[in-house]
């Protein structure tokens, strides 16, 4: 056999890394990465492999080309986090805490066609030469270097437009949010204006939950209530508009808009993310457009 137990068992927490990053599910990378081990458990051929990981990693990336393939003839949307068993979203979750994988990048990832995402991971995420992203893609060398360069362009910030000026005070929402994770009430009534209200949609709250929330101190209270959402969030911008999406495991679930004036947050709305969203990278706060790099889509921390 020309892989071995052992070998593929050394390759084997790479291997689910890269399945994970192209298919965006721990599930889907385990069936993916087990798919590949048949294949090379199966394999006819008796010639020794000089560098099994490597070998391993084509296979693997292959079948997940093949599931994204699929995945795209039946046209199916990218999952939101509502329609994902709650075993699976805490499996993705943990993933993302455990290798601190951008919860941002695997938002955006979904918006690259089979081959770009591919290209893309295997590359610029893994350092995989590009004649063996072109042997995966069963493509040539150019080719492959094009998808990943069309993958790095749809990844980027989206151009802002002439209403930047309504824009939110970043310093004063990344504040907010930083205090919103840990609970930190007071830092947030310090954040939010005396008079500031809280907008969401009734599905996103417990039964009986007030949909609209008045006064500083009311906004705190609750929103330390849903710090683990919080935790879950990053920052995107959606359909041109900037905001932050609650995520967890990398799946959209929820957006979070700010309005500010006088440096303190006067508007919290939130909303379910509905399937035709559009997601783009975060555009730096108060400076011009420029290309994306991974510094922009890192989770955020508390």
């Amino acid at each position: 056999m020309p892989i071995t137990v052992e070998e593929f068992e050394t390759a084997r927490p790479r291997l689910l890394s890269v399945a994970h990053r192209m298919l965006g599910s721990a599930q889907d990378a385990q069936d993916a990465v087990q798919t590949a081990w048949v294949r090379a458990a199966t394999a006819r051929s008796s010639a020794s492999i000089e560098n099994p990981s490597a070998w391993l990693t084509t296979v693997t990336a292959r079948v997940c080309l093949d599931e994204l393939r699929a995945r795209r003839r039946r046209d199916e949307a990218p999952l939101l986090a509502d329609a994902v068993p709650a075993a699976n979203l805490a499996a993705d979750e943990a993933v993302l805490l455990a290798e601190d994988v951008s919860r941002a990048l695997m938002v955006l990832l979904d918006r690259l066609t089979p081959p770009q995402r591919v290209a893309y991971v295997l590359h610029d995420l893994f350092s995989t030469p590009f004649d063996r992203v072109a042997e995966v893609l069963g493509a040539t060398v150019p080719s492959a270097k094009q998808h990943a360069s069309r993958a790095r362009r749809r990844l980027a910030p989206a151009r802002q437009g002439a209403e930047e000026t309504g824009r939110a005070d970043q310093r004063i929402v990344d504040a907010f949010m930083a205090a919103a994770r840990t609970g930190d009430t007071r830092r947030m009534i310090r954040l939010l204006a005396p008079d500031s209200v809280r907008d969401a949609e009734a599905a996103l709250l417990p039964h009986g939950g007030r949909t609209t929330v008045t006064g500083a101190s009311g906004i705190a209270t609750e929103t330390a209530r849903f710090r683990d959402r919080i935790r879950a969030a990053c920052r995107l911008t959606v359909n041109g508009r900037p905001m932050h999406v609650i995520a967890p495991g990398g799946h959209p679930f929820a957006t979070i808009e700010f309005s500010t004036a006088g440096g303190q947050v006067t508007r919290i709305t939130l909303r379910l993310v509905r399937t035709g969203d559009r997601f783009d990278a975060p555009g730096p706060p108060n400076a011009p457009w420029r290309s994306v790099s991974h510094a922009d889509l890192r989770p955020s921390r508390p």
